[in-house]
């Protein structure tokens, strides 16, 4: 392990270190988004949202916005846990597809990497409802880089 390699943590260390992070960003704590699984070997998360009644549209199902900014989120920190905490990805790209309407309430989002290169990362997530329906799918492309607060 070089100097700059920090020790691998377990699935369960990584799940607890985000779970009690006092440095949540503002976005993760709107949207209601808590880490519940993490598999690193495999590169994939899934992620349980608290989805506001705030986020409904005029017929009152969840805005597209709000579960694309869903799936991205997972997609994300899907890289960041996957590179063991030291890079981000900002996403280049993003494509979602709605399949049914989702309503307030909890929902799920399980993310995954297709490849985590050195110039580029390709990832998809599903959106599911509380009983287990896919609602939306989405796939991106990222740009890793060294994690670090811009501002």
């Amino acid at each position: 392990m070089s100097e700059t390699e920090k020790p691998r943590l377990s699935d369960a260390d990584m799940l607890a270190r985000f779970q009690g992070s006092k440095k949540r960003p503002p976005c993760s704590d709107t949207l209601g988004m808590r880490l519940v699984e993490v598999e690193q070997e495999k590169q994939r998360i899934r992620m349980e949202f608290d989805v506001s009644p705030a986020f409904a549209n005029p017929t009152g199902a969840v805005q597209g916005g709000f579960i694309s900014a869903m799936l991205d989120e997972a997609m994300s920190t899907c890289v960041i846990i996957a590179s063991n905490v030291t890079m981000t990805a900002p996403t280049l790209e993003m494509k979602t597809s709605f399949l049914k309407r989702l309503m307030p309430g909890k929902a799920f989002v399980e993310a995954r990497i297709l490849r985590l290169g050195k110039s580029a990362a390709f990832m998809e997530a599903e959106c599911f409802d509380p009983d287990g329906a896919m609602v939306a799918k989405a796939t991106a492309t990222a740009i890793p880089m060294l994690f670090k607060k811009l501002g």
